[in-house]
């Protein structure tokens, strides 16, 4: 079938060779469509002629309103089912090195870096921590690889043995908002509960709330181990990072005496008068960090942006 789209009323004329011919007087756009298949057509805005040959009687629809082919159910694309949150697993990276492509894509959707780069961060994934843990999804396709949705990094935490620093947290854009990062975050703490862990920390920008609904609370800074080794002992590991404390400053002997004060000549002074007490004592300043809230932190990351530590006990 041909379709022609000009500039006045609408013409339709078929010979008997089925071979469809329309002219359309609206703009200007030409569709060609199989023969075999018979479409229902809209025509509008305008009054159609309909001329049809005597062996072909195709069924067409005129009403007012605007210009569309519909073709039949059997020809309509099919849509990929949305994954079922049943069905996800949650699987360390190098335990499927085969998806390692697929996580770094997910990952570089969000926060783009050099692909070489996310590639190296995810193969350090291990047992030992840290640990790189991927959501996944069955494919539709029998046989096929299963589909990552989602990521998270766990670390180890510095002088805390039962505590974990949650990082890189991600879900596909396609799947925001539909119960998957609740599943992730709900996966990975059972996760760490069965490996012995009391304790998550985590970091955000802008998904505070988010967080605060699973069960996160306000806390303080902590810092994540990059790497850990057995053959390390943890006393090297606990003081490598840690600042040298600060040191009295050593005092100089006086090289010179103090010389003894002369008598006064003639009658002391009297002693100066006390100074008047103030009417009202104001409070001393506050020493210690001032106090966090889901509106406002007193932390910044290395760009100056706001951040919000949080933690969770599991």
């Amino acid at each position: 079938m041909e379709l022609i789209l000009s500039a006045s009323p609408a013409e339709l004329t078929l010979d008997p060779a089925c071979q469809l011919d329309l002219t359309l007087r609206s703009n200007l756009a030409k569709l060609t469509q199989d023969p075999a298949h018979q479409p229902e057509l809209t025509l509008s805005p305008r009054l159609a002629e309909l001329t049809p040959g005597s062996t072909c009687h195709p069924e067409m629809t005129l009403i007012p309103g605007l210009t569309e082919l519909t073709l039949e159910p059997t020809q309509q694309p099919e849509e990929t089912p949305a994954p079922s949150l049943a069905k996800l697993t949650l699987e360390p990276v190098h335990c499927r090195p085969e998806l390692l492509d697929a996580c770094a894509d997910l990952i570089n959707e969000q926060w783009p870096r050099s692909r070489a780069s996310r590639l190296h961060s995810l193969g350090q994934s291990s047992d030992n921590f840290p640990l790189c843990l991927m959501l996944l999804s069955p494919h539709p396709m029998p046989g096929a690889a299963p589909i990552v949705v989602g990521h998270a990094r766990l670390s180890r935490v510095l002088d805390r043995p039962q505590s974990l620093l949650v990082e890189t947290v991600v879900v596909a854009r396609a799947l925001r908002g539909r119960g998957f990062g609740r599943c992730l975050m709900e996966g990975l703490e059972e996760f760490a509960q069965a490996r012995g862990f009391r304790r998550l920390h985590l970091t955000t920008h802008d998904q505070r709330h988010f967080y605060a609904h699973l069960g996160y609370q306000l806390g303080e800074p902590v810092q994540g181990l990059v790497f850990t080794s057995r053959q390390l002992p943890a006393s090297l590991l606990s003081a490598f990072p840690r600042a040298p404390r600060p040191q009295p400053p050593c005092k100089a002997p006086c090289l010179t005496t103090q010389a003894t004060p002369r008598a006064s000549k003639g009658p002391s002074l009297p002693p100066p008068p006390p100074l008047p007490e103030s009417l009202t004592t104001s409070p001393p300043p506050p020493t210690g960090p001032s106090p966090q809230s889901l509106l406002e932190t007193q932390y910044h990351d290395l760009r100056g942006c706001p951040i919000f530590w949080m933690e969770k006990d599991i």
